[in-house]
């Protein structure tokens, strides 16, 4: 042992948002706090989630409109050259500023420690300690009144036959690749599935998508998968649902993969199939915290382990891994533990955003969903070709979903493939949360071509004929 630190209020194991959201709750308090992070501060978004991703799309997309300029008469499409290392290294120094802007140097401002080293659960008589491991082998023992796990999640793939020997791709090694694949082939259908899929074909590289399951977005609504899919299809992206990938071999060409529908090549290979929590090597056992099946740490509606003073946040505990989530979580575990909150999170609103272009948003129940609940629903779909904005953008690809209960007319759950789908289901959030009605929708302002509009149009087709309104008819 290099030395014994003890009397913190609180340890975190980890540096992400949940990690961040808890340190800077507790510090509000006037409580000491320790972080302790094995590896680069800031957790997944900022490294190597959605904050690199979302900046790589954004230069795809720009590519991308340059080469669809056509579509606007007097206009001509023009292809952009790519240069990929230089694109990366931009990509790395927003990264690097956001990371020192938003985490390194938020923790030196409100001063708590942060350690270097991996750290694993023990325990004596007056309860759990922390062993944290340097790179150096040092140990260093760290105690504290309450403990935070929040160690995200870690790319996860099925076990596949010669794909280990291989190798492959995850959303983090392709975001670092140094020259652009003239071919790739992504396995997963979902979120980051479709964003890297549509991101690399933006960039030139003939794309391939593999999914399990018989549709895109498997888990949003059929009409939501269908657009996504008439999207790709027109952007060249091939799709193969209700397809498995059975077999991997590597040749000097690239890959050679064998599939349940036909045989597959690629140049590249990306394995875009979920991620899992990361409790590995923690120890949990030790001190009584009780896992899943996943590994996914369990815990109640205030964050808490089945151990109580270990607390747990964001993506480690299974939950929807959404960054807003991990912070909301984060901040509610703080309150909890040296407040005595009861507070809960009600997700039942919880917004959900994939930034492909058209972006899918939803929030709230499915149709589906309604059912299962055994509540009668009243769903209308309105396709963009009757939003103004989209119009003017000579882009109609699209919809906007309303799944609504019958009997009353409140909005249960609203879906939406547009440009700036996030946005326009931020406006359906609040209406939710709020106990809107689609009659109370239908007669809210909405500004003129704008996106968010669509909701508003939606919710009149319970009425009316959006087909027969003028511009801006109320």
């Amino acid at each position: 042992m290099t030395g014994i630190d003890a009397g913190f209020d609180l340890a975190v194991i980890g540096s992400g948002s949940a990690a961040f959201a808890a340190a800077i709750a507790a510090t509000g308090k006037g409580k000491s706090v320790v972080m302790i992070e094995r590896g680069t501060t800031g957790g997944t978004c900022v490294n190597v989630g959605c904050v690199p991703s979302k900046a790589l799309l954004a230069a795809a997309e720009a590519r991308h409109t340059a080469q669809a300029a056509g579509r606007f008469p007097g206009l001509a499409a023009q292809d952009v050259p790519v240069g990929l290392p230089a694109l990366i290294g931009g990509k790395d120094t927003l990264v690097e500023d956001l990371r020192a802007n938003k985490y390194t140097g938020l923790a030196v401002g409100y001063g708590w420690e942060t350690i270097r080293g991996s750290a694993a659960f023990g325990g004596d008589a007056d309860g759990p300690v922390l062993r944290v491991t340097s790179e150096d082998g040092s140990e260093t023992r760290i105690e504290a009144k309450h403990y935070l796990i929040a160690t995200g999640a870690a790319p996860w793939v099925p076990p596949v036959e010669g794909l280990e020997q291989a190798g492959y791709l995850t959303s983090t090694s392709a975001m670092e690749l140094g020259r652009l694949p003239e071919s790739m082939v992504v396995v997963g259908g979902n979120a980051v599935g479709l964003e890297q899929a549509q991101l690399f074909s933006r960039l030139g590289t003939r794309v391939t998508v593999v999914e399990v399951l018989e549709r895109l977005a498997p888990f949003e609504e059929p009409e939501v998968s269908a657009a996504i899919e008439e999207v790709f299809a027109d952007e060249g992206i091939v799709v193969r649902t209700g397809t498995t990938l059975t077999a991997v071999r590597r040749d000097a060409a690239g890959y050679v993969l064998s599939t349940t529908a036909e045989g597959l090549r690629a140049e590249q290979l990306l394995m875009a199939t979920g991620r899992r929590p990361a409790t590995a090597g923690l120890n949990l056992d030790r001190v009584g915290v009780k896992t899943g099946a996943l590994g996914e740490v369990v815990v109640d509606e205030q964050s808490r382990t089945t151990h109580p003073r270990i607390w747990a946040a964001g993506d480690v505990t299974g939950q929807a891994q959404l960054v807003y989530v991990a912070a909301a979580q984060g901040t509610l575990a703080a309150d909890a533990a040296f407040d005595g909150s009861r507070r809960s999170l009600d997700y039942a609103s919880l917004p959900r955003v994939t930034f492909t272009s058209p972006a899918l948003a939803s929030v709230g129940m499915t149709d589906a969903q309604a059912a299962e609940a055994g509540i009668g629903c009243d769903c209308r779909t309105l396709p963009l070709a009757h939003v103004p904005r989209a119009l003017v953008n000579r882009d109609t690809r699209g919809l906007v979903k309303i799944v609504a209960e019958a009997a009353t007319g409140r909005v249960l759950g609203v879906h939406a493939v547009a440009e700036g789908a996030g946005d326009v289901i931020t406006a359906a959030t609040y209406a939710i949360s709020a106990g809107m009605t689609v009659d109370q929708l239908a007669h809210t302002w909405a500004p003129y071509l704008t996106m968010a509009e669509a909701l508003k149009l939606a919710a009149q087709t319970y009425t009316r004929d959006v087909d027969k309104l003028s511009c801006c008819a109320a």
